[in-house]
């Protein structure tokens, strides 16, 4: 491939964020859930609650990286109708009604984008104001009609690695990827755990094959997991915790429930010592 995306929104986030010594925030919320007007409310409460970056979930009805709430969150969302082209509107609202300057990326599966149009797709995303897409079903090697779209039209295309992926797969990872590349904290799926194992011999072996910003994800729930993911990699993604959150109010209290999770979960990063990260050769 060619090109490559003029320097984004995401990677000036992150750039920030290690100038400021500290992990840089990423919560995920679901499109549509519980509906539309809702989760537009409930995003511009993690933005108030201080997220960095923010992952909006496209709603698809075969979720293979996602676990049990993630799941049900989506399938009330589709149950709304809500679609990739509403996720779009979406995003364009939060840039032109409420102003929301923070990098929004979409977490979203491939074939809504393959039916909608790799291209137009793209192009409309960078109209609407949407900085990225992660796509966890799209490997890398067979990526190349998305990555020339986003390229061409200056968004950045975020890929997964796992612990289990060869040293061969994260250089194919880091040569396609920008903004960051999203680290999967364990095998399997998204969802809350009581326990995150040792990740550092982990993102050291990542580091020593791309400079882009490692951010962890899957099983991030509670400050002190924040706290310790942030000191190690340069963004902390917390998903199906927040949704557990938001499923025990009322969808009138769940805009003030987003905000109150971001500005806890913003503790666990804020302890953080602002000494170097595992970076050996890594300018990110």
């Amino acid at each position: 491939m060619s090109g490559s995306p003029a320097p984004s929104r995401i990677a000036a986030t992150f750039a920030r964020g290690r100038v400021d010594g500290r992990a840089v925030l990423i919560p995920y919320m679901t499109a549509g859930f519980p509906d539309l007007a809702t989760s537009e409310s409930v995003i511009r409460g993690l933005v108030a609650g201080g997220a960095d970056l923010i992952e909006i979930g496209v709603p698809f009805s075969d979720p293979l990286a996602d676990g049990a709430t993630v799941q049900r969150a989506s399938q009330v969302a589709l149950g709304n109708g809500v679609r990739l082209a509403d996720c779009l509107d979406l995003v364009h609202r939060l840039r032109t009604v409420h102003d929301v300057t923070i990098p929004l990326l979409f977490m979203g599966y491939y074939n809504p984008i393959l039916r909608y149009g790799v291209e137009k797709f793209a192009e409309d995303a960078a109209l609407v104001g949407l900085d990225g897409v992660i796509v966890p079903d799209l490997p890398a090697e067979e990526c190349d009609d998305l990555l020339a779209a986003c390229r061409a039209n200056g968004r950045d295309l975020v890929f997964l690695v796992a612990p289990t992926s060869t040293t061969a797969r994260i250089t194919d990872v880091a040569a396609r990827a920008s903004g960051f590349i999203y680290c999967v904290s364990l095998t399997g799926v998204t969802g809350s755990r009581s326990e995150v194992p040792d990740l550092a011999p982990y993102l050291r072996r990542i580091r020593d094959l791309t400079e882009l910003p490692l951010a962890i994800g899957f099983g991030i729930s509670t400050p002190e997991q924040v706290h310790q993911v942030s000191a190690i990699a340069d963004g902390v993604v917390v998903g199906s915790a927040l949704i557990n959150a938001l499923e025990r109010v009322s969808p009138a209290a769940m805009p003030a429930t987003a905000e109150g999770f971001i500005r806890l979960l913003r503790t666990g990063i804020e302890r953080r010592s602002p000494a170097p990260m595992l970076a050996t050769t890594t300018t990110e």
